[in-house]
């Protein structure tokens, strides 16, 4: 049996649960009560605002119900803007393509084109009426299908433009590729140009020097000729007949180097038939006479007649008659071959080689006096200092000149050596009186026709066309212009082998070539007496050197 207190416990237990269940169930009840009475409050106020309020209701209608369709449509516009960020991305790109070609100058300007219309076709895209929609401020719905048309187009466009610039990506990477190479080329060519101004610069300095033993030779020969002067000079004796003998053979040298002159002559005369009718007619400065006096009296050669004279003996070269000797004494020419600044010397180097001071020397404007230097005589040969003779020249003497005054070798092939090239034919006088394509000839070995020479005035000529030329806006300076603008129709071409050229200069010349010369010239920087000469063509040269004279022997020549 239970215990007493055990049954009122459990009593009192299940009266206080019911209680509280009572006390849940009204609280509940009177909630839905307040639930239930403020929404019938609404619901009135709601009805009996309509009928006062009608408009402004449906406003409020319509507002609502856009609120509900624009939560709805949220996932669209960050749907829209992602594929409007596409298609603006993709319309930069092919304008960046558009200019890049253009700036590249690629061959491809349909490249250029196609870029530009791809990049038009965005901005057309979204300028379409259907799609206009999708991008006004305003609008709050987003029709799905107009937006999944949008998409497909865009994404088409972009398609396109990808496959574009795979395609032109070669090109592209092609064109930068050539425009370094382009650049670099570039830089090279100034290097080049450079480098070449700065050779040809130190080019013309070797061929100004004078060699060390060449030097001593002119002075051990002058010591010579100071020494024993009754032994060398003419001065006093009657003049030798040989020597205006037009039935001769006569030669004109004009030279200061010693070795060289000595060289043309016995070159000539070990290759002459007849030497004892040949006469050498060679003229030097003053500074040198007494070596060449004593170089020319040492041996026989042969029989040969040579007769050694200074300019200065030639009275009637004077200033007031020579223009260039006017020229030549005027300070601006004078700075201009003296001026010693590199930057100034390599500006123009077409200009260089006219900057050599040989070209103050009146030595080297004395052919154009040879009918006044000897008045006697009807046909000479001009032989230059840096010849040699091959073989017996007599032949040139047996030449029909038809009346011509100079007998030259052209040099002339293609467009080279072209009277445009020694003549400013920019100039009117120049323009109107010579054909620009007219072949040019070589001076070194020239063969003379006196009397025509006489006939046509030749000197004249010259002197007129030099006095015109002061200020050398008609030719460079040189005596090469001035020879064919006087001798212009008054030449006649002799066959290309009385003279081989070059070798001063040119190493590819055939040896079968040289061979066959009746004269080689080595014009050009490298001279056979300087070190910088060309070891191909020395032997040449210097197997008509005496080296069994002292002197020679003396200044280790050649060594």
């Amino acid at each position: 049996m239970a215990h007493p207190i055990q049954r009122n416990g459990a009593l009192s237990f299940t009266r206080l649960s019911r209680f509280v269940a009572l006390r849940i169930l009204f609280a509940s009840a009177m909630a839905f009560a307040l639930f239930l009475f403020v929404s019938l409050f609404l619901l009135s106020s709601s009805d009996s605002s309509s009928s006062n309020y009608a408009d402004v209701g449906s406003y409020g209608f319509r507002s609502t119900r856009r609120s509900v369709l624009a939560v709805k449509s949220d996932p669209l516009n960050p749907r829209l803007d992602q594929i409007r960020k596409q298609a603006e991305d993709h319309k930069s790109l092919a304008l960046a393509y558009a200019s890049y070609a253009r700036k590249l100058k690629l061959e491809n300007s349909k490249l250029v084109r196609v870029f530009a219309d791809l990049s038009r076709n965005y901005t057309d895209l979204m300028s379409k009426p259907s799609y206009r929609a999708l991008f006004q401020p305003d609008s709050m719905v987003i029709d799905e299908s107009v937006l999944r048309q949008f998409e497909k187009e865009v994404k088409e466009r972009i398609k396109v433009t990808r496959q574009v610039i795979s395609e032109a990506k070669e090109s592209f990477d092609n064109q930068i590729k050539i425009q370094k190479l382009k650049d670099t080329i570039f830089a090279v060519n100034e290097q080049l140009a450079k480098s070449k101004k700065q050779g040809a610069f130190s080019s013309l300095i070797a061929a100004k020097s004078i060699p060390k033993s060449l030097h001593c030779l002119a002075m051990r020969l002058m010591e010579e000729r100071i020494a024993h002067p009754e032994k060398y000079s003419d001065e006093g004796k009657p003049t030798p007949p040989e020597l205006e003998d037009p039935k001769l053979y006569h030669y004109a040298i004009f030279s200061d180097n010693v070795i060289a002159a000595s060289v043309v002559v016995n070159s000539a005369v070990k290759n002459a038939k007849e030497p004892w009718k040949h006469v050498f007619h060679v003229v030097t400065d003053k500074m040198n006479l007494g070596a060449m006096q004593v170089m020319f009296k040492m041996r026989d050669y042969n029989g040969s007649h040579i007769e050694v004279k200074a300019v200065e003996d030639y009275k009637f070269l004077n200033s007031s008659y020579v223009p260039v000797l006017r020229q030549l004494e005027s300070a601006n020419l004078q700075r201009f071959y003296f001026e010693n600044k590199i930057e100034n010397a390599t500006k123009d180097t077409t200009n260089m080689k006219f900057r050599n001071p040989k070209y103050l020397s009146m030595l080297n404007h004395l052919r154009f006096y040879l009918p006044e230097m000897y008045p006697k005589l009807h046909r000479i040969l001009f032989l230059d200092d840096d010849v040699v003779v091959q073989r017996d020249l007599t032949g040139l003497w047996k030449i029909d000149m038809d009346g011509k005054v100079n007998g030259a070798v052209e040099t002339c092939f293609g467009s080279f050596h072209r009277y445009a090239q020694y003549m400013n034919f920019s100039h009117p006088l120049i323009k109107e009186k010579f054909n620009p394509k007219a072949c040019g000839w070589a001076y070194g070995m020239n063969f003379f026709d006196l009397d025509a020479w006489r006939k046509e005035k030749c000197t004249e000529q010259y002197h007129y066309w030099q006095n015109l030329n002061e200020n050398r806006t008609l030719w460079k300076l040189g005596t090469l212009p001035p020879g064919l603008i006087t001798f212009y129709s008054t030449t006649k071409p002799l066959d290309k082998s009385w003279h081989v050229l070059g070798l001063g200069y040119n190493p590819s010349i055939s040896m079968d070539e040289i061979r066959n010369a009746a004269v080689v010239h080595f014009n050009g920087n490298m001279k056979p007496w300087l070190d910088i000469a060309m070891n191909q063509f020395r032997p040449l040269w210097t197997k008509h050197v005496d080296y069994d004279m002292e002197f020679v022997q003396a200044c280790n020549f050649g060594l």
